[in-house]
């Protein structure tokens, strides 16, 4: 079952319950998720459905970051929206689980890495953490591992 489905019938479960803040924040996820599908023509694969789940929810931080306190109407959607969203996101990788992985890329690529081959471990470790884990923790871990 694709994640347009789901948001669909967790959409209908929603009108029907007369929960209109989360039927419209799921109306715009599933918006998202046709649109890009419509634009790739096409399935959308999982890892590309999880890509378009996580852009909504940075959309939806981002728009908390950015708007002023005195707006709490705007900041009390965007939560709204993000909580309902998250529903739909799958777990991220946490910072051992991506400590792992490095160490894993890092014993294949020969064990003995300097900072100047960090170009050569993110190309082979991005793949394997690509829309699992945040880049910017990514990179963070690959910092400390690397000397």
């Amino acid at each position: 079952m694709s994640k347009i489905d789901i948001v669909r019938k967790a959409m209908t479960d929603a009108l029907k319950a007369g929960d209109k803040p989360r039927k419209e924040a799921l109306s715009l996820l599933l918006a998202a998720l046709k649109n890009k599908m419509i634009d790739k023509r096409a399935d959308l694969t999982e890892e590309e459905e999880n890509a378009i789940v996580y852009k909504e929810i940075k959309e939806a931080q981002e728009t908390l970051d950015t708007t002023p306190a005195s707006r709490t109407d705007i900041l009390d959607e965007a939560r709204q929206r993000m909580a309902v969203w998250s529903e739909f996101a799958p777990e991220r990788m946490s910072a051992e689980e991506i400590r792992t992985v490095v160490e894993q890329a890092i014993a294949e690529l020969g064990g003995n890495l300097t900072a100047q081959d960090k170009g050569k471990l993110m190309k082979v470790l991005m793949p394997r953490v690509k829309g699992k884990a945040e880049g910017n923790l990514v990179n963070q871990v690959v910092g400390e591992l690397l000397h």
